[in-house]
């Protein structure tokens, strides 16, 4: 039983969560890809896997291996685990996850997709001088399960208090050889979504979570010593945190559309560039494929469109490197756009 501080502070979290994905405007879906794109980032960043955004972007959309495309395996992963929120949890669909996870990283191929089968540690060089000493392997199983049944849970706990107790869970689990924060803070998304603290929007959980690790893995420890209430009280403060930051996020990129109109209100209203503006929060780095299939007009059409929006200085034309099959296309950022990233 959770303490009633807990549980106030876990239904103002959920009450912010569902106010900020009202707040989503009528063309939502951009903005709502943004979101999930903020939260991927600052998930890795977490980890200490850090890239220049436009790198990341780039590798979601033609691969590539290394850090950048690391990130971009976090950014799938979590865009699969909301389509599939509806589906009942499983330890199947948690393996399917890791291996998309981890496909660019240094991990053993045998550990891609597996429970660990040896111990494992944080911190530290050895079990002897780790911060934290999960389970053993042998009971990774049994207690995974247990994990999963309760994320499904058809009961009374809010949202908010059950995504803190499964992420905190999991990682106490530390299931996998490696990306076990990265899952879990993905997991936590999925619950949200479940359990209806979110509808259409993405909560950049990881960013507000960035804004005191120190206080995520002291609640961890806590969690990890019996004492659930003050990690869900924390947890529920980052969550709110969480709702006012898609917010701000959502506020600024639409000054930044605002911003376009103006700068490009010379051109017709009716022109491929114009119509482009309101695809770009969704779409920060593009090719002229895509705005081909967005606007349903042709690649010719697509390409002087975003040449037209790079003179205009909305666009900055981007060096994708290699990695496209066949002809290669020009690929273009909306940089000030990606700024929001480092705020």
């Amino acid at each position: 039983m959770l303490k009633t501080s807990a549980v106030r502070s876990a239904e103002r979290a959920v009450a912010a969560l569902r106010l900020a994905d009202q707040r989503l405007p009528v063309a939502w879906e951009a903005l709502a890809r943004l979101l999930l794109r903020h939260e991927g980032i600052a998930s890795s960043g977490i980890e200490g896997l850090r890239e220049p955004v436009t790198a990341v972007l780039v590798a979601e959309r033609i691969g590539g291996g290394g850090t950048a495309g690391w990130v971009a395996d976090n950014l799938a992963v979590i865009d699969t685990v909301l389509q599939t929120a509806h589906e009942p949890l499983s330890i199947e669909l948690l393996h399917e996850w890791h291996a998309r996870l981890m496909r660019n990283s240094d991990l053993p191929t045998e550990l891609i997709g597996v429970f660990r089968p040896s111990p494992g540690w944080v911190g530290g060089s050895s079990p002897l001088d780790a911060a934290y000493v999960p389970p053993p392997a042998a009971e990774i199983p049994r207690l995974t399960d247990d994990l999963v049944e309760f994320a499904d849970a058809a009961d009374d706990l809010d949202a908010v208090s059950r995504a803190a107790i499964a992420h905190a869970q999991f990682e106490a689990i530390h299931p996998y050889g490696d990306g076990n924060g990265r899952l879990g803070r993905a997991l936590i998304s999925r619950i949200l979504r479940r359990g209806g603290a979110t509808q259409r929007s993405v909560a950049p959980i990881s960013l507000a979570i960035a804004y005191d690790p120190g206080g995520y893995l002291s609640g961890l420890r806590l969690f990890e010593a019996g004492h659930t209430a003050p990690w869900v009280q924390w947890f529920s403060g980052v969550v709110e945190r969480a709702a006012g930051l898609a917010d701000g996020i959502v506020d600024e990129s639409q000054e930044f559309v605002e911003q376009w109109r103006r700068t490009t209100r010379s051109l017709r209203h009716d022109s491929a560039a114009r119509a482009l503006l309101e695809h770009l929060p969704g779409h920060p780095v593009i090719n002229s494929a895509d705005v081909a299939e967005l606007l349903d007009v042709s690649e010719r059409t697509g390409r002087t469109a975003l040449a037209t929006l790079a003179k205009h200085q909305v666009l900055s034309e981007i060096d994708a490197g290699a990695g496209e099959v066949g002809r290669a296309r020009r690929w273009y950022a909306a940089s000030d756009l990606l700024q929001l990233w480092n705020t």
